[in-house]
């Protein structure tokens, strides 16, 4: 299956500063998250798969379209939702997602028949008429959607979609994306530093830090794998504890003073560790269960 997205060796510079350093990674999933710390380099990405920075080294393909030689045929495959607003205060979101459609290459009858179909789409029918200047942050939120998806693009680049809307605004959104995910229509490039946005919504994710791929990996497996997790917290030596189950073929990470998470190898039994606990003399505090998150994954990779 041909990548989505492809780097090999991509690096951009600003000047003499290098902004990402020899990218290399095919994504092919249907939705990939893309998430890092400010200035991890993620906006830049997007605007170099975009054509808007220049290549230093490498390269970068979309759906095998070198960005460097064949901008043109990218773009018409790409749908862009900006993080910033970018609007013409007095145009009328009819008009502007119109606008959108024919600069990405509709007919102005089709771009304006498509206009109608995703403002109704994405719940601004009624206010289509209104003046974008006049819209509610939320109602913003969905004109940038709208225009996006107005031309009917392979891959939807959706940059901080959830950004600034209250909780009944951002259920809304994280709908309408997974709505768009399951239809099988496109594919979605998510960039979000909400890390429950990207697990609601992603099958893949791609962690930057300084300009570096630090982790990347497809949600779903890792899912499906049901890794199981415990953390622990005890009122003695947790060393002692944690080194005995690391005997046993357990992973541990220390969090502070007595405290441990463990990853639990196959076929490991929880009465295992009471039992380790119990022969060294050392009462458990606290013992819980659970599957990795997002959220740890993240933190992981910040350590690297």
């Amino acid at each position: 299956m041909q990548p989505v997205i492809e780097l090999a060796g991509l690096s951009v510079r600003f000047g003499k500063r290098e902004i990402l350093k020899d990218l290399s990674v095919a994504l092919s999933g249907r939705t990939l998250g893309l998430l890092g710390p400010n200035g991890a380099g993620k906006s830049t990405l997007i605007q170099t798969l975009l054509g808007f920075c220049p290549v230093a080294a490498g390269t970068a393909k979309v759906f095998g379209h070198d960005i460097r030689h064949h901008m043109r045929q990218t773009r018409a495959q790409v749908g862009y939702m900006p993080e910033n607003d970018a609007f013409i205060a007095d145009m009328t979101a009819v008009t502007f997602v119109r606008m959108m459609g024919e600069l990405s290459g509709l007919p102005a009858q089709a771009a304006l028949e498509r206009a109608h179909e995703v403002l109704f789409y994405v719940g601004l029918g009624e206010a289509r008429y209104r003046q974008l200047g006049a819209y509610s942050l939320g109602m913003k939120q969905m004109a940038k959607l709208a225009q996006a998806l107005v031309h009917g693009p392979r891959l939807l680049i959706l940059d901080e979609p959830t950004n600034g809307l209250d909780p009944a605004a951002r259920q809304r959104m994280v709908r309408l994306i997974r709505d768009i995910r399951d239809s099988g229509q496109m594919h979605i490039l998510l960039c979000s530093h909400l890390l429950r946005d990207v697990e609601e919504t992603c099958e893949e994710v791609l962690i930057l830090k300084e300009g570096l791929i630090v982790h990347y990996s497809n949600l779903e497996e890792e899912r499906s794998t049901n890794k199981r997790f415990v953390e622990l917290e005890t009122s003695g030596d947790g060393a002692l504890l944690a080194e005995a189950l690391a005997g046993l073929g357990c992973e541990y990470t220390a969090l502070g003073t007595g405290r441990y998470k463990m990853v639990l190898p196959e076929g490991f039994e929880l009465r295992e560790i009471y039992r380790v606990a119990a022969d060294r003399d050392l009462p458990l505090r606290r013992l819980s269960y659970r599957r990795d998150t997002l959220e740890d994954i993240f933190l992981k990779a910040m350590e690297v």
